[in-house]
């Protein structure tokens, strides 16, 4: 702790650490906690970046600050309306003004700002919540609506591209040898039916149905912060897989996460299914804001980007289960496979409610 201490310490120009202590449950990143004595702002985030993850740290510190510097010009001149605030985290510099410090063992740590008086919650408590997490998702992609997706590096190339994640499956899977169980048997079957199913989105860009814009990457439930005194929506957190591409897969992750009451850690994975009023307010809170930039193809596809990214983090899932979990941090053996399985039985809910689910969307168009 002492080293992280060290660490802590080159992120401030006044005051001492007094303390610090892990923060979050993040499935890459190891995130701590700093609070500092005799500051105004008393916390920060400090981050190890995982290097498997992100091989190039500093194109997503500079993404970080492209983004970061432009919504706070978008925010600086709109007042706050009832009050409400919206922030995303700022980069914090070191004593000599870089944005990140190198440890003696290799690490590459980097601080953030802290978000005051909000929390975090992993799944959605009811419709208000719902329309807070969508209200929030809306307001960052407004924000990010006028800055060109060319600014921002590609920090994960492949990342949120399906037919990418099936090549891999199909290679991982070329090699494993491992007893099949009852679950992972139901897991090849699963995916094999689903083939076709991985190219919808990228095939509607080729084709120019489907525009690139700056999306957040992972857009989960417990990325949003709620006030803790008015639980509305004041900003979004994990901006480390901000990249160009489609706001589809933000939309989809984000109805994927929300619109699953288990939530995706449950073990219970057979009780797992898709609440479409929970999608209903899910769209009424980012539609609230984002009906400005959408298109009329960018609402025919609604469906499928929700469809998909269930099945697209099931996959990924089930290949690093099959790949010994090298990518998401497992806490057992099978924690990869089970987390593959709920996103696999959130996909069947939500292709058997297909007709309801395209209702909601036409509703609210």
């Amino acid at each position: 702790m002492d080293h992280l201490v060290g660490v802590a310490e080159q992120f401030i120009s006044q005051g001492q650490v007094l303390d610090l202590r892990e923060y979050g449950h993040g499935n890459v990143n190891d995130t701590f906690l700093v609070t500092v004595e005799g500051v105004a702002e008393p916390y920060f985030i400090l981050q190890r970046l995982n290097p498997w993850v992100f091989r190039r740290p500093e194109l997503v510190m500079g993404n970080l600050r492209i983004v970061g510097d432009h919504v706070a010009r978008r925010l600086a001149p709109a007042p706050k309306s009832g009050g409400r605030r919206f922030e995303v985290p700022l980069v914090l510099l070191t004593r000599e003004g870089r944005d990140h410090v190198i440890d003696p063992g290799g690490s590459f740590w980097r601080a953030l700002s802290f978000i005051d008086a909000a929390e975090t919650f992993d799944t959605v408590k009811d419709t208000g919540h719902a329309r807070e997490v969508g209200y929030a998702l809306g307001m960052f992609h407004t924000l990010l609506s006028d800055l060109a997706p060319d600014r921002l590096a590609d920090t994960l190339p492949g990342f949120h591209l399906t037919p990418g994640y099936l090549a891999h499956y199909d290679e991982v899977l070329e090699r494993w040898g491992a007893r099949r169980s009852p679950e992972v048997n139901y897991g090849l079957g699963f995916v094999a039916e689903r083939r076709a199913l991985a190219p919808v989105l990228e095939d509607a860009r080729a084709q120019g149905r489907l525009r690139p814009r700056p999306m957040h990457g992972d857009p989960k439930v417990n990325n949003v912060m709620l006030d803790t005194a008015t639980g509305q929506a004041v900003g979004m957190v994990d901006l480390d897989t901000v990249k160009p591409g489609l706001v589809h897969y933000d939309i989809g992750d984000c109805l994927r996460s929300g619109c699953n009451p288990q939530g995706e850690e449950t073990g219970d994975w057979e009780m797992v299914r898709f609440e479409p009023e929970l999608c209903r307010a899910m769209l009424q809170g980012y539609l609230s804001l984002a009906r400005d930039f959408l298109t009329e193809t960018d609402y025919a596809y609604l469906y499928d980007a929700i469809r998909l990214l269930a099945f697209e983090l099931g996959l990924r899932f089930f290949t690093d289960y099959l790949a010994g979990n090298v990518y998401f941090k497992a806490r057992h053996p099978e924690h990869n496979l089970v987390r593959a399985l709920v996103q696999f039985k959130l996909t069947e809910s939500i292709e058997s409610q297909a007709t309801a689910i395209r209702a909601i969307i036409r509703d609210l168009r």
